[in-house]
């Protein structure tokens, strides 16, 4: 391509424009030159795998670990000639959501086949939790948990987990360090057609790169696409998944002027952080998961195309694979599987370092977890690293102990060799820093509560409360979310007969701190009424909240609803009409419909079509004894 050529200039002047929007001098560095050789705990067996060292922060965790003999070879499992004695030595392993098919088919080949521990037979299953719930619950202890069903393995999707359970006081619990399985780097995952246009797929950005590109409005239109509107940046919360910590590491590495050598000090410096809280802007909304993201991107392309929600996501190479190959997780747990997109991710390793979620096995540390358990875990932990474990690592989406990929994965998932610029995850002084600032930097929320009080909510649930009492609770309890700068509002739709919407807006949107007890005051004072004029209510409180619309926020509406439309009379709204304002509104003055199926009866169809036409996501409370747990997800959008 000539200098000449229109793109290449289009390109260099997008870079140019973001330099002089910038304003600001970064000092120059370099990726630290030196690399860990890193040794299987215990065993003493080195490892192909290389990672850049971050040296600013000496208690991170080992990364990864080989059970390998030597690099490129792993050895045969060695079954027993029979299973021993029952009663089997009970092995739970608790698995995150991202990595829970992996460590299923690790414990399905591991029971395939006769195992003998200590002289007994081992039964080894999985459960599986969010690692940052985990990370919580392994601190305490499990509280609330029998003992024998207590985990005595814990894999995190990254080490970076073990210190979170650390730093919330687990030490006696959670050890310092695990051994890695396989592994994942976390990328920044674009749509093929606007990876091409920007130039990425042939040259890798940096991190600064990928932060201007969101900031700046004009983006695409100074690339000739116009039609893909703003750069969208998709991020999940680092309070709730590992390419949350990944992103805001490089964010504030990227500002304080090298990712590889970012420092504690750096994090909480003044300037740095006015620097992220300005680049933060650019998000469109924060999720739990990553795959969230992406089940609403192939929504969206199957609309129309995947650029009307989505330019790029910070996500693991795991799960742009199963993107490619047609599966999609809408809530982060289940799977739903079609055909491979018309349009593939393209995985973008930014130059100046990405992070690598290590999927540490852990073996537990408290008092619940005996020595059979512990020796039960060293041999899962053995069969693991086998020829035939790490033959499961492939094929299941992730980079062996060697760094290798199946070559199906690779093709599919358009995953190339792992270049240079791999980071370990920094220990627990960065990551508690990263946990700290993230409710200052992060994009302020105005957000407004719209709750169904029709008269089905007055009916009583499993725990004995109403449906309307244990949806106050679940909304008191996620208040505790909102910080200052958040605003925050109230309102509420049933109608009597074919009379209007009541009881409307009982709590203004405002300031979440100064104006919580007036909130808490109107949401008491909520009472089921009749009816549930559902898309009336949406397509009215919408309307006003695009009408507030303000760039620097998040603007959004949880609606949350038992029940189906009802209205009486002629000229109300119907659904075909409240999802043409909803998609005509998302083009100018988007305000994102996140919606919660409240019970058995709920109309969950016109729910995602709700928030699928906004670009926001459907929560499932369809049990409504989990409305405190499904909300208290739901509002790490924000």
């Amino acid at each position: 391509m000539s200098s000449d050529d229109p793109t290449r200039r289009d390109r260099s002047e997008v870079r140019h424009r973001h330099r002089l929007q910038r304003q600001r001098q970064r000092r120059m560095w370099v990726i630290a030159g030196a690399s860990l050789v890193l040794v299987l705990l215990g065993g003493g067996v080195a490892t192909a795998v290389v990672l850049t060292a971050q040296g600013a922060d000496p208690s991170g965790p080992t990364p990864f670990a080989s059970t390998t003999a030597e690099p490129g070879v792993f050895p045969a499992d060695q079954p027993s000639a029979v299973d021993g004695k029952k009663p089997c030595i009970a092995l739970t392993v608790l698995s995150s959501n991202e990595n829970a098919e992996l460590i299923a088919r690790l414990v399905d080949g591991y029971n395939a086949q006769p195992r003998s521990v200590d002289g007994r037979c081992v039964d080894a299953t999985v459960t599986k939790q969010t690692s940052s719930t985990a990370a919580t619950a392994a601190a305490g202890g499990f509280p609330g948990t029998a003992a024998d069903d207590k985990p005595t393995v814990w894999v995190p999707d990254a080490s970076s987990w073990l210190a979170v359970a650390q730093d919330s006081g687990g030490a006696a619990n959670v050890p310092t360090e695990g051994t890695s399985i396989g592994s994942s780097a976390i990328v920044l995952a674009m749509p093929q057609p606007l990876a091409d246009a920007i130039g990425w797929s042939e040259t890798r950005p940096t991190w600064n790169d990928v932060f201007n590109a969101a900031r700046d409005d004009a983006t695409w239109s100074w690339l000739s696409h116009p039609e893909w509107g703003t750069f969208k940046l998709g991020k999940t919360s680092p309070l709730m998944a590992s390419s949350g910590q990944a992103a805001m590491l490089a964010e504030f590495g990227s500002e304080a002027g090298s990712v590889a050598e970012l420092t504690t000090s750096q994090i909480r410096d003044p300037e740095v952080m006015d620097a992220v809280r300005q680049d933060e802007l650019a998000t469109s909304h924060y999720m739990a998961t990553p795959e969230r993201f992406l089940a609403q991107a192939r929504l969206s392309e199957k609309e129309g195309s995947i650029a009307d929600f989505l330019s790029g996501v910070i996500v693991d190479e795991k799960t742009v694979w199963d993107y490619n190959r047609g599966i999609t997780s809408p809530d982060g747990v289940s799977r739903t599987e079609s055909t491979p997109p018309g349009e593939r991710l393209v995985p973008i390793y930014p130059s100046d370092g990405y992070y690598v979620a290590d999927n540490p096995f852990t073996v537990l540390a408290g008092p619940w977890v005996d020595a059979s358990e512990k020796e039960a875990a060293a041999d899962l932990l053995r069969f693991a690293g086998t020829k035939q474990g790490q033959q499961i690592v492939r094929a299941s989406g992730y980079h062996d102990l060697n760094g290798e990929l199946d070559p199906v994965v690779s093709e599919v998932g358009l995953l190339p060799e792992r270049p240079s610029g791999a980071l370990a995850f920094p220990g627990r002084e960065m990551l508690a820093a990263i946990d700290s600032t993230f409710p200052d930097v992060r994009k302020r929320a105005e957000v407004l509560f719209l709750v169904d009080v029709s008269g089905s909510m007055e009916e009583k649930i499993a725990t004995g409360d109403t449906k309307l009492a244990a949806a106050k609770a679940a909304i008191e309890k996620a208040l505790g979310h909102f910080t200052k700068g958040d605003n925050i509002g109230l309102a509420a739709f049933s109608a009597v007969d074919d009379g209007p919407i009541t009881p409307g807006l009982v709590s203004p949107v405002a300031d979440a701190r100064t104006e919580r007890t007036k909130f808490l005051e109107a949401l008491g004072g909520l009472k089921p009424i009749e009816f549930t004029p559902l898309y009336a209510a949406v397509d009215s409180f919408a309307k006003e909240r695009a009408e507030a619309w303000d760039p620097e926020r998040i603007n959004a509406i949880v609606l949350l609803s038992d029940g189906k439309n009802e209205t009486l009379g002629p000229g109300t709204t119907t659904k075909k009409q409240m999802l043409a304002d909803l998609e005509r509104m998302h083009d100018d003055t988007p305000v994102l419909v996140f919606t919660l199926a409240y019970g058995a009866n709920a109309d969950t169809a016109s729910l995602r079509e709700i928030s699928t036409a906004t670009g926001a996501q459907f929560y499932d409370a369809t049990d409504p004894t989990k409305v405190a747990d499904v909300l208290g997800e739901l509002v790490t959008s924000f």
